[in-house]
């Protein structure tokens, strides 16, 4: 039994140095935090959100930059939504929090018929409204939870559905250029924050609304990536390097690579440094 015990409790301190140290290169990568942020942790009480919250009060703490923490928690008004659980939770932390109270749920199950999915108007309001609050808490910084896996899916959900080659960038400026975001579970594989969040007993809450939902374009292509990676253990990683090491010049975007206007640079002389004669007949 203490064998087992001392067995577990190293498995975890490993896993979460592990995942310490994927968030602390992801910051250090991209600047995510910079010394007096007030960062804006959106939290939705699933596995990710919690995992974030937890690492980076840790990191918070030997951190060389001082900043600021605060969760924000959006309550959708899902019905059966426990509006204790978040509060409960936060304040045993003594981590300061809102909850914004916005019903995106009867908005959204209006205006989307039962057979197609809610995600892409439900995440568009609820990014709406976490961008506005941001503001006026004076937030510099907003963090998502979204890992490693979510970022490649997002990659083949727009090629395959969308046409683009895109993913979710681990740090971002909104589109008025009034908010950054940044994504701190960049490097994180979800399988290990599933690990730990199963290990620390968060008060997970399940999403009711598109977490019901079967054959979501998402999952399909989550699927397919799970069969990948389990045929060939280190696939998804691969992908997700890939997002990172891009050669425009090997794409086809004009807009971004200028094949227009590309010359032929030679010397007069070959590079077997014999002189080149044009003979005229």
């Amino acid at each position: 039994m203490y064998d087992q015990s001392r067995k577990e409790r190293l498995e975890f301190n490993k896993l979460q140095k592990r995942l310490r140290r994927n968030v602390g290169s992801a910051i250090a990568d991209y600047n995510m935090v910079e010394n007096g942020d007030r960062i804006m942790v959106c939290l939705s009480g699933g596995k990710d959100s919690y995992c974030m919250l937890d690492i980076m009060l840790n990191l918070q703490k030997t951190a060389p930059v001082n900043f600021e923490l605060v969760a924000v928690n959006m309550d959708q008004k899902q019905p059966g939504f426990p509006e204790q659980v978040l509060p409960e939770y936060l304040r045993g932390l003594g981590v300061p929090f809102h909850i914004i109270e916005k019903d995106t749920y009867s908005i959204v199950t209006d205006l989307i018929p039962e057979n197609k999915t809610y995600c892409g108007l439900c995440s568009r309001l609820r990014r709406g409204t976490l961008y506005g609050f941001a503001e006026q808490i004076g937030a510099t910084k907003i963090a998502l939870g979204h890992h490693r896996d979510d970022i490649v899916e997002t990659l083949f959900l727009n090629m395959f559905h969308g046409g683009k080659l895109k993913a979710m960038p681990p740090k971002l400026l909104s589109d008025d250029k009034k908010n950054i975001v940044i994504r701190p579970l960049a490097y994180c594989r979800e399988r290990d924050l599933a690990n730990y969040a199963e290990l620390r007993q968060f008060p997970i809450i399940p999403c009711n609304l598109c977490g019901s939902q079967d054959n979501l374009q998402r999952q399909v292509i989550k699927d397919m990536l799970q069969g990948w990676e389990k045929r060939h253990p280190g696939r998804i990683d691969t992908i997700f390097n890939a997002t990172r090491n891009v050669s425009l010049s090997q794409l086809g975007d004009t807009t971004l690579f200028d094949f227009h206007n590309l010359q032929v640079e030679r010397d007069t002389v070959n590079q077997s440094g014999i002189n080149v004669v044009n003979l005229h007949h």
